[in-house]
């Protein structure tokens, strides 16, 4: 079993920062991809970006490109997501996410099968 558990979430400026924070425990997951999505109510659970824990390779929503990062420290068990120029649409509770293996559908949410709790993240305009 994994468990993932988020932090780092709040209340940010349009053009703000911040640092996601998920902590990974409960087993090796070199071979694991992490993703990170966010939901809006009432939109659908959204892909956000996702990273391959064995080579930190790493791919991005377009709306998200070039403002967000995805990155990992093994020693500590756990993958950040960097949030920089936020913007009002940012807004949402972000989850952290993590399946075993590879998979072309990396965008899905019904492709992973761990969850972590969520964090709320609020951008004020």
């Amino acid at each position: 079993q994994v468990q993932l558990v988020e932090s780092g979430g709040g209340l940010v400026q349009t053009g703000g920062s911040l640092r996601l924070s998920c902590k990974v425990s409960g087993r090796t997951f070199s071979s694991y991809v992490m993703g990170w999505f966010r939901q809006a109510p009432p939109k659908e659970r959204e892909f956000v970006g996702a990273l391959t824990w064995s080579d930190s390779i790493t791919y991005y929503a377009d709306s998200v490109k070039g403002r967000f990062t995805i990155s990992r420290d093994n020693a500590m068990n756990t993958v950040y997501l960097q949030m920089n120029s936020l913007k009002p649409e940012d807004t949402a509770v972000y989850y952290c996410a993590a399946r075993r293996g590879w998979t072309t559908k990396l965008t899905a949410f019904t492709e992973y099968n761990y969850w972590g709790q969520g964090t709320q993240v609020t951008v004020s305009s």
